[in-house]
């Protein structure tokens, strides 16, 4: 099933895949619904799986395109998009920029959600102050690469930022193909442009966290270098939340390099 959602301004593109409890998949980067296909096949035998294009991506068209979006704007997407397909606490994967709206969900409306699990969030605010005003600084070193030497420069800066290695990736045989054409080229200018912004003031309640009655299950890829913002952030959400982060197959995108063993990961937690 595809449809379309009125949001405050913005037509929010979503579908929805397979029966049984909703597992909402909220992707970063130029991901839009289609980016996980397989790993939504490999969770769609239990569950309602939904995924969707964030406002400004693919078939998710904005009133104001001038205006860009903010993580209000986006978390408030995805609030919405939840309360129209279920009226029932959900479970969410939130991958990177995902993961960070899911945390704001998780603050700001908690009855929607069962479980969060977060992968690798890019939330500097659960950063120390020092090391937050550096990561700050590399998006915005990123932002200045990209509007200067584009796309092909920016991406090997940004893929180096969160610990990716697109050339020698260990990948599942059989992936379905995601060529970088013209969609997910625009895709990444939005993405670098807007979201990037988005990500350095972002405005969290970090301290709410604590608090709230979802079960936050912080992740990270087996492969992602220790030393990196997203694992970083994982790390701290871990000990904020005072539980175990928990380890899946790959790295910072492992939800679509190896989607069955992923999927497999997300099965074993959401039961546990």
């Amino acid at each position: 099933m595809n449809g379309m959602l009125r949001t405050n301004g913005a037509a929010i593109y979503y579908e929805m895949h397979g029966a049984g409890p909703v597992l909402l998949i909220s992707q970063s980067g130029e991901g839009d619904a289609d980016r996980t296909t397989d790993l939504v096949r490999h969770l769609a035998g239990d569950h309602t799986v939904v995924t969707y294009d964030r406002r400004g991506l693919s078939r998710s068209s904005l009133d104001d395109p001038g205006r860009g979006a903010t993580m209000a704007d986006h978390v408030d997407d995805v609030h919405r998009l939840l309360s129209a397909v279920t009226d029932r606490p959900a479970h969410m994967l939130g991958c990177s920029f995902g993961a960070a709206i899911g945390l704001h969900l998780a603050v700001e409306h908690p009855g929607q959600l069962g479980t969060l699990i977060a992968h690798e969030p890019v939330t500097p605010g659960l950063l120390r102050a020092s090391e937050r005003a550096r990561h700050v600084r590399e998006l915005e070193d990123l932002q200045r690469l990209y509007r200067e030497r584009g796309l092909a420069d920016a991406f090997v800066e940004i893929a180096e930022t969160l610990g990716i290695d697109p050339v020698a990736q260990d990948t599942e045989p059989g992936l379905t193909p995601h060529p970088l054409d013209d969609r997910r080229r625009a895709g990444f200018d939005f993405f670098i442009r807007n979201d990037f912004t988005a990500i350095a003031h972002d405005t969290l309640d970090v301290a709410a966290l604590g608090d709230t009655p979802v079960r936050v299950i912080p992740a990270f890829g087996r492969t992602t270098p220790r030393h990196v913002f997203d694992y970083r952030c994982a790390r701290e959400l871990a000990t904020l939340l005072g539980v175990e982060a928990r380890e899946f197959p790959g790295g910072h995108n492992g939800n679509t390099t190896h989607p069955c063993a992923y999927a497999a990961r997300i099965r074993e937690l959401l039961a546990a």
